[in-house]
């Protein structure tokens, strides 16, 4: 049998924790209900206390979970791993994990495009060695230490994400991760709300340097308004910054984009070398993550040609632009579910795609749209400047959220869908309104929660299949 994530001397070693001898933890967990054997389930504290999910994750197969307290409902003699406390335990396992981990390290931040960015390395690079990367978005303070210490002992490439809310957040986690490789997707207005102007976002992104050594290189974004300020940091710390984007002086260049519905052809030149990259899914914005993907996998030490073949079978997933056919009474529709992120960049971008649809026979181009959050006093604003993005991309829109109120109301009235102040109350009248040939955008920031409609969608397509299925058996 190989050889276990964790013995029990490391877990000691690493946490300064206790546990019985004879466990052998092949993966770890903070949610009870996907619980598996072999397991370490970590009780985590957020709206609810892990301590009170230990008792059913061990009835589920885990084989060990780290405490601080005693559980309820777990008798004396299971198999805990007992420290001062779970999230300062998990961080010290998660530096363990990266202290023994011989893969070639990448971290990516951005305002928008580090999770396609990131899946997009993960995708590229999985062809050409094992490749361990962070799971949705786990780039927090409790998502990145998890993913180093799941990190699996051959793996030859980790490529993890960091994100942030406010300041100070993202230096701690750099130096946690001291990727070979750091990158920042762009510098946009996303949680101004919090930091109070592009400026100090810009200064938040660029401590992902902090865990560089100096000579690193750093893939920066060269159409950024930032890019000046980010380059002053890099040169400050002694790093060697590799530039992507469109702009002339990019040595990872975009020359030129044609979108088509279901893909589009980029032009690139590669520090100088011409290479056309064809994508499996439609927007100028991929194109643009694909080419920061590309530097980074190289500056990693990846081979060219094998990353760029990978990479031209790349679709995002689930929440982040995937496409899912509904089955409807009397033909199908189309779903490009992009409910995960909703700030100003990403949803102007999500709108192209959008725009660049073709709905079938009678159908139209349906924009359902959450709140952007995070922006604070700036919010009004940005939401009514989505005007324009959104006349061009929809015929239809409907409207989610208090901020998204003065959008729908500057809308031409033959534009309007609905609006209501919630995905719950919206996605029923989006599911009665979407007809065959139409091809629906849901699209918003997460707390905005607009996977509800794509749940209410998804859920109608279901039973018109199950629907089918009964009729064709009876």
């Amino acid at each position: 049998m190989s050889t276990p994530l964790w013995t029990p001397a490391e877990l000691r070693d690493a946490t300064g924790g206790t546990c019985p001898d004879g466990l052998e933890i092949r993966a770890i967990g903070i949610d009870s209900r996907a619980t598996g054997p072999g397991e370490l389930f970590v009780a985590l504290r957020d709206a609810r206390d892990g301590h009170d999910f230990v008792a059913d994750a061990l009835a589920r197969g885990a084989a060990a979970a780290m405490v601080d307290r005693d559980p309820p409902g777990v008798p004396s003699g299971a198999p805990l791993l007992r420290v001062a406390g779970t999230l300062e335990g998990l961080q010290a396992l998660g530096a363990a994990g990266r202290a023994r981990s011989t893969a070639r390290i990448a971290a990516i931040t951005g305002s928008v495009g580090k999770t396609t960015t990131k899946e997009m390395l993960r995708h590229g690079l999985s062809a050409l060695g094992r490749t361990h990367a962070a799971v949705a978005s786990y780039n927090n303070h409790w998502g990145l230490p998890l993913t180093l210490a799941r990190m699996p002992r051959e793996a030859e490439y980790g490529v993890l994400e960091i994100g942030m809310n406010h300041r100070g957040e993202i230096a701690p986690l750099a130096r946690l991760a001291r990727p070979h490789v750091a990158a920042i997707t762009t510098v946009e207005a996303a949680h101004i709300g919090h930091l109070g102007s592009i400026e100090e976002i810009a200064e938040e992104k660029a401590d992902i340097m902090a865990g560089l050594v100096p000579g690193a290189p750093v893939v920066l974004p060269r159409d950024a308004a930032m890019f000046p300020r980010l380059a002053a940091r890099a040169e400050a710390a002694g790093l060697r910054v590799i530039s992507f984007g469109a702009h002339e002086a990019a040595e990872y260049r975009l020359l030129g984009y044609e979108g088509a519905a279901e893909g589009g052809v980029a032009r690139l030149s590669l520090r100088g070398a011409g290479h056309t990259l064809r994508l499996a899914a439609p927007g100028r914005h991929l194109a643009l993550n694909a080419l920061a993907a590309i530097a980074v996998a190289e500056a990693l030490g990846a081979e060219r040609a094998g990353f760029l073949a990978a990479l031209e079978g790349f679709r995002p997933g689930a929440g982040r632009g995937g496409r899912v056919t509904l089955d409807l009474p009397g033909g199908s529709a189309l779903l490009i579910d992009d409910s995960y992120n909703g700030q100003p960049p990403a949803m102007r971008a999500g709108l192209g795609v959008l725009g660049a649809q073709r709905p079938g026979p009678g159908g139209r181009r349906i924009a359902v749209l959450g709140d952007m959050r995070e922006l604070g006093g700036h919010g009004p604003a940005l939401h009514a400047s989505l005007l324009p993005d959104v006349l061009a991309g929809a015929d239809v829109v409907f409207c989610c959220g208090a901020l998204m109120r003065g959008l729908f109301d500057a809308l031409p009235e033959n534009r309007r869908g609905a609006h209501r102040d919630n995905s719950d109350e919206l996605a029923p009248l989006v599911r009665q309104a979407v007809r065959p040939g139409d091809v629906i955008l849901v699209k918003g920031s997460l707390g905005s929660r607009m996977a509800v409609v794509v749940r209410a969608l998804t859920s109608a397509s279901q039973d018109m299949r199950t629907g089918m299925r009964e009729g064709a058996h009876s």
